[in-house]
């Protein structure tokens, strides 16, 4: 029974996070929710005490993008940035994969060209 309860947590919390993407700018959308479903199917075997870690970080994610997007919602000025600077200490605790990970994260949503051409769907 906890299996299937940990089990919904995590696909409530997937869920959820790709909802709140739907209000990010398209190419950062595209971004967020091809990594979010790369993690959580990378982690999907994961040990329990590695997966309370995972739970916990995505759930601050969540928490940190559901705040953004209300303030974009309420500014409609389109100023609203997107993200978080991460901590010293918090990049201190990173292993080297995930420092990899994170700076080819960072060039990927850095560039100024796009690798590919997304549109918006018309309604």
């Amino acid at each position: 029974m906890a299996v299937s309860a940990h089990a919904s947590k995590v696909r409530s919390l997937y869920k959820r996070i790709l909802v709140l993407h739907r209000f990010l700018p398209i190419d950062l959308r595209a971004l967020g929710d091809q990594y979010v479903k790369d993690e959580f199917r990378r982690h999907k075997g994961a040990a329990p005490e590695e997966a309370t870690g995972f739970m916990t970080e995505w759930k601050d994610y969540k928490d940190t993008l559901q705040t953004q997007v209300l303030e974009s919602a309420e500014e409609q000025t389109g100023s609203v940035k997107f993200g978080a600077n991460l901590s010293e200490g918090k990049l201190g605790s990173f292993q080297h994969d995930q420092i990899g990970q994170l700076y080819e994260l960072m060039l990927e949503s850095t560039k100024s060209t796009r690798q590919f051409d997304i549109q918006e769907d018309s309604k």
